[in-house]
């Protein structure tokens, strides 16, 4: 089984506007805002108070909704007086946050946004996790019901769990779930080779993951509250989830029960398996388009991977990309793909992989990336957000992409390296 190697860099460069997604609403105010700490001293851990500080501006930043700079002031919670400096930067708005433990020790978020001009306030609320170690949810929440106030395109994907598979050691790999910026981690799966995990819902209850620690490939799913494990199915070569229908009945399979990978639609009711691909060679990575009456699939029947469509139960398929010569991974949502593409044919050294949109309405293509190996691209539930893999040398990170502002930001993972992954 090859082994994906992966990246950390710390910067993406994005091109330049395209008729592929459209602009943040026209008209749009980006209004400058502040974050000033009210947290007494002592508290809570230092630690916790100032990742939570660096990773609420970074949240902020990452929205593309806001101006703000990296400085965080200090003051009182209860004194709405608004400091010179923040007035002498023309500063639009304050966000004041109090961290403190509760009774049931909780940590707790105290927050409360201000007209910096008037010192009016105009915002408050109040947000709580069981344990410190959540921390970045509570700057996540913050972030997402900061920016829905003021009227900006949403970004409730922020609160979304990521899952992915954590490269350990030679056979060994780990199941994790995190937030968007591996800041949070969790190991639900370990011990052995487990790879290639998918959400089961849009509530994020469960998921299906790949283990090679049996006679043969097989798929469980796991529920995230039980901790209880359910097998799906096994088979010969290879068993692997590639998407869920919107109702969670149905699963997008590649199976290869004669060492020829083909993708088949498995019914969780009736545990019933209909072959949807019929090709001599190998069709993988099924994904469900057009209210899932059809699937984009990767195929080698041009001689290279490349991104195909059919409908689920016709024969005719449809060349979905026209670009590149090895496209080896995609993603879609609604009208739009988007998809890994090789770019170098390196026999001894790394290779370029670039991540490209289109939209299946125009014959446009915008290049997402530059530099580097970009892979397994996903879209969060929305059109503007993208999630894939960067690697460099023996590292990786979690890049996540935001069309609209052309914007991109890189979450590199400490230890271990992503292989694959699901948002």
């Amino acid at each position: 089984m090859k082994k994906i190697i992966l990246i950390a860099i710390f910067n993406i460069l994005l091109f330049g506007y395209d008729a592929t997604i459209e602009v943040v609403k026209k008209g749009f105010h980006v209004p400058k805002i502040a974050i000033e700490n009210s947290t007494p001293p002592g508290a809570v851990e230092s630690s916790v108070e100032n990742k939570f500080l660096k990773l609420l501006v970074g949240d902020i930043k990452v929205t593309s909704h806001f101006q703000i700079g990296d400085t965080v002031y200090r003051g009182d919670y209860d004194d709405d007086t608004i400091d010179s400096s923040v007035i002498e930067k023309k500063t639009e708005l304050l966000l004041k946050c109090k961290l403190e433990y509760d009774s049931k020790k909780r940590l707790v978020a105290s927050v409360k946004l201000l007209n910096a001009k008037s010192s009016n306030k105009i915002f408050e609320k109040f947000y709580a996790v069981s344990k410190k170690e959540r921390y970045p949810f509570l700057a996540h929440k913050i972030t997402i019901d900061i920016n829905d106030y003021i009227g900006a395109p949403p970004v409730k994907w922020m609160e979304r769990l990521i899952v992915f598979s954590k490269y350990v050691s030679k056979g060994r790999s780990s199941i994790v779930i995190a937030d968007y910026t591996l800041s949070f981690q969790k190991t639900i799966v370990q011990g052995g080779l487990n790879v290639f995990p998918k959400w089961a819902n849009e509530k994020q209850t469960a998921f299906y993951y790949t283990s090679y620690n049996s006679l043969m490939p097989t798929l469980y799913k796991v529920d995230l509250y039980t901790g209880t494990r359910k097998k799906i199915i096994s088979g010969p070569g290879m068993v692997i989830c590639s998407d869920v229908s919107k109702d969670g009945n149905k699963l997008l399979l590649t199976l290869a029960p004669n060492d020829q990978p083909d993708i088949y639609l498995y019914n969780l009711s009736t545990k019933t398996k209909e072959r949807i691909t019929k090709y001599s060679g190998i069709d993988v990575s099924g994904n469900f388009i057009d209210n899932e009456q059809r699937i984009v699939f990767i195929s080698d029947r041009l001689g290279y991977p490349n991104v195909f469509a059919k409908d689920i139960h016709g024969d005719r398929v449809e060349q979905m990309i026209y670009h590149g010569k090895n496209n080896s991974s995609c993603s879609a949502f609604g009208k739009y793909i988007v998809y890994s593409s090789r770019e170098t044919n390196s026999a001894f050294g790394d290779n370029t992989f670039n991540l490209y949109l289109i939209s299946t309405e125009t014959d446009f293509i915008r290049k997402l990336t530059s530099t580097g190996k970009n892979l397994f691209p996903r879209f969060a539930d929305t059109d503007d957000t993208i999630i894939f893999i960067k690697h460099y040398r023996r590292e990786s990170a979690l890049g996540i992409i935001r069309l609209n502002a052309n914007k991109s930001y890189l979450f590199p993972l400490k230890t271990g390296k992503i292989q694959s992954l699901d948002w």
